[in-house]
Formats: structure tokens, sequence, C-alpha cells
């Protein structure tokens, strides 16, 4: 199986002065406003790190369904945030790292194979094997 998605940014001005604009190719969101503004200095807007927790935590939390689902169980819950960190270094700004934060209720599952098969998510979840950072997992689970 094989998927492609689309989104598109567009800058208007130079540097700080700039504003942007994102959209997805779904339409789920357009012309949603970007910029140094939004990156640095909490205005209104979105950020492409904000776009990458999003992305890490619908993903995490996806791949954990699955792995709960493959394990059997038919109904339950999971919520996850992520936080990303951008930093600066000697060679300009990267993202150090994604923290996600879950949390699951699926009756009749013990805590530790809740815990086991967050795990396997984190490491198999696709923004996990894209992200060339940090990631870490905390865990608050009720059976």
């Amino acid at each position: 199986m094989k998927t492609t998605n689309t989104a598109s940014a567009s800058y208007e001005g130079l540097g700080k002065s700039g504003k942007g604009h994102i959209s997805t190719g779904s339409g789920a969101f357009s012309a949603q406003p970007y910029g140094f503004q939004t990156r640095f200095e909490d205005k209104a807007g979105t950020n492409p790190e904000e776009l990458i927790a999003a992305a890490h935590a619908a993903c995490f939390t996806m791949a954990l369904s699955f792995k709960l689902a493959e394990a059997g169980h038919e109904d339950g819950s999971v919520a996850t945030s992520a936080e990303v960190t951008l930093e600066k270094d000697d060679s300009g700004f990267k993202v150090t790292k994604s923290a996600l934060s879950t949390k699951g209720k699926v009756a009749g599952l013990a805590r530790e194979k809740f815990e086991e098969l967050a795990q396997e998510a984190k490491t198999g979840c696709p923004i996990s094997r894209l992200l060339d950072t940090e990631i870490t997992l905390d865990i608050r689970f009720e059976g």
C-alpha cells in the first residue's frame, strides 16, 4: 500500500517581516497563517513544529490503536499529546525532541501489556521513524 498526501505553503515578504499561509491538499485547513511571529512570538497562527507535533500525536495514537486491535481488543480509547522542541545550535535550528504523552483506557488489559504495545507503536509509527530526534513517551493507563 502506498499513499501520497500534499500540503502547500506560501510566504510574502522576507525574513521576520514576512507572512505565510499553509494549506493541506485535503482541505482540512486552508490558508492558515504562519511566520516568524507565530513561530517565535506566540502570535495567532501555526508553525512547522506545531504541525509536526500534531502529525506525531495522530500517527502514534493510530499506531497504538491498531496494536491494541491486533492484540484482540475491540473497545477502548487512546489520547496523545506531543510536544516538539526546536533548538538552535552552531549549525542552525533543529527539532531536537518529540515528547509524547498518551492516556489509554482498555478494559481487561494489563498495564504492562499496554506499555509494551505503546513502546512498539512509538518505534513503528511512520512519523517516529521519520524524525531524526529523541522521542520520549509518558504513559497513563486505566485498565
